[in-house]
């Protein structure tokens, strides 16, 4: 299964999307050499953004015409992670514009490695290509010079 939109981030790490429907997500994760930090286990930063993309996709799963941003997301590490990975999204509540998730990381061994909850806000697309980066640049919305 291949991601709905391309995540540029996302590609460079490597994650696979295994599941995503219903409210729930599951990404896996082979953790590469580049991923690891000087105790040679998964950064924290990779884990967290493992968390965050697999809990806005069970966001997302149940509302595919719009994107989810996060607004706020807490984690807890319990214990390092080594070797291929498995990340499980849910969602939890969600209101008109917002979505509240929970997530989780497991080894290979069913082990939990680590836990988050997040908060995301849906969100309509922002058009892509060259046109869209002059949309992006501040004062374009209102003609006001910021720089």
């Amino acid at each position: 299964m291949e991601f709905q939109v391309r995540i540029p981030f996302v590609d460079h790490l490597g994650f696979r999307l295994e599941h995503w429907a219903g409210g729930e997500a599951r990404i896996a994760f082979a953790p590469a050499p580049e991923h690891l930090n000087s105790f040679d286990v998964v950064h924290g930063g990779a884990s967290m953004t493992l968390l965050d993309v697999v809990m806005a996709h069970a966001a997302r799963s149940v509302q595919t015409d719009m994107g989810a941003v996060t607004i706020e997301m807490k984690t807890s590490f319990l214990q390092a992670a080594q070797g291929p990975l498995v990340a499980h999204g849910r969602l939890l509540h969600r209101t008109a514009t917002m979505a509240f998730t929970e997530g989780r990381i497991l080894d290979a061994n069913g082990r939990l490695c680590a836990h988050a909850s997040g908060t995301f806000k849906y969100v309509r697309r922002l058009p892509t290509g060259p046109a869209s980066a002059n949309a992006l640049r501040p004062g374009a919305a209102t003609g006001i010079a910021t720089d």
